[in-house]
């Protein structure tokens, strides 16, 4: 790789600039050397690091340029992998994420792949340029709503080319959904005082009829309605926040309701999205993903599309826990499109009963590193542990550097 030059250039730091000019191979070797703690001593299989998880960010994080610094920094190993994903889809996505418009990039049917693809360059980025092996460094998988798909992929259950190809076309069949309802459709995020939540969940439930998150009891009057004014809770994302998704109307007929009868008075925030996610409007969706994942693989020949086992646990959006099985994670997978994403409550599991302490975030934005930060508690770094958001190469270098100081800091304590 030639030196680092142009706008990236500037996030870095003079050592690292000199490392980034080596070539490709020896890299690793003598960035690890650089450190207090090589890469080769953090993963001596004697040693035991602290539980470290890996997570990736949904919709709405999609911005025109996010793959342009990681091209002007990697070429290498950025390059190939936009040809591929033009390749694979039939589709320039490369050209609409680095150039947009912002109109066209933020299509349901671009903005998933696009998320979904930049997230996989970063991890691999990772992995080739800097030798930080997924399977050796990383102990679980999981993501948020879009972001299950680059987890299945980091997992080892997914191939790249696979994922691509189920998220372009479940992300079709979700633009389709949208446009043939006929009346405003969206999501409006509820936030609230933390120790409300749970009976403000409540009294959603009892509105429209539901006994449990992404499930709907008989005697429900929400039951008997066309899917476009059904309402579901999308997600639960923290201790004090929530996603409506449907029809529009019918959500703010539930916002009056909570405030007038119910005794809350949630911060209601309208997301900037045209589509229901995660409700019953996308049962095309969970259809298509259904069929698609009962069959063979589209890139590898007589071989199922998900491959079992993985190289570590991934966490389920629906069921908030490891998948189980390779038919337990394509029916999750596929329910996934119309049921809650329980974010909060896999974080919860992963914090209090897996006792991760690591927790990395790979993708554009910031959002899922502030939603686990929250929750845990957990800001930067210290005591063995820390949340990171590796969005930009301006962020590698400190979240490598603070990652392997807390594998000191283990060591420090054993």
């Amino acid at each position: 790789m030639a030196h680092l030059t142009g706008p990236t250039s500037k996030f870095l730091s003079a050592p690292f600039k000199s490392i980034l000019s080596l070539p490709a191979s020896l890299r690793p070797a003598v960035y690890a050397t650089s450190q207090s703690r090589c890469l080769a001593t953090s993963t001596d299989p004697s040693r035991k690091q602290p539980k470290t998880a890996i997570f990736f960010p949904g919709q709405g994080v999609q911005r025109v340029g996010m793959t342009t610094d990681w091209l002007e920094a990697f070429p290498k190993t950025v390059k190939p992998m936009l040809d591929q994903i033009d390749e694979t889809l039939k589709v320039n996505l490369s050209k609409i994420i680095a150039e947009g418009p912002n109109s066209k990039l933020t299509a349901t049917e671009n903005a998933q792949p696009a998320i979904m693809a930049t997230s996989i360059i970063i991890l691999r980025v990772l992995e080739e340029e800097f030798g930080f092996k997924i399977k050796d460094r990383i102990d679980i998988t999981l993501g948020h709503s879009l972001g299950e798909f680059a987890a299945l992929v980091a997992g080892g259950y997914l191939r790249e080319a696979d994922a691509l190809k189920l998220v372009r076309r479940r992300a079709e069949v979700m633009a389709r959904c949208s446009k043939d309802a006929n009346e405003e459709v969206g999501m409006i995020a509820l936030v609230c005082e933390a120790d409300h939540l749970q009976s403000m969940i409540e009294a959603i439930h009892s509105f429209l009829g539901h006994n449990s998150e992404g499930t709907k009891s008989d005697s429900g009057s929400d039951h008997d309605l066309p899917p476009v004014q059904q309402v579901l809770i999308a997600n639960i994302n923290s201790k004090n926040q929530i996603v409506l998704s449907g029809g529009i109307k019918r959500i703010n007929e539930l916002l009056t309701h909570l405030r007038q009868f119910a005794g809350h008075g949630p911060r209601a925030v309208r997301l900037k999205s045209d589509s229901p996610f995660h409700s019953p409007m996308m049962q095309p969706a969970a259809d298509l993903m259904k069929k698609m994942l009962s069959q063979s693989s589209p890139t590898a020949k007589n071989e199922d599309i998900i491959m079992w086992p993985g190289l570590m646990p991934c966490i389920s959006n629906v069921s908030a826990r490891p998948f189980q099985s390779q038919q337990h994670l394509k029916d999750l997978l596929a329910r996934q499109c119309v049921e809650t994403v329980l974010w909060h409550d896999s974080i919860v599991y992963l914090h209090e009963e897996e006792k991760v302490k690591r927790w990395v975030g790979i993708g554009p934005g910031k959002v899922g590193r502030n939603l686990v930060g929250k929750t845990t508690g957990v800001r930067g770094f210290g005591k063995g542990g820390g949340v990171w958001a590796v969005s930009g190469p301006n962020e590698v270098e400190s979240f490598l550097r603070e990652f392997e100081q807390t594998d000191a800091m283990n060591a420090a304590e054993e």
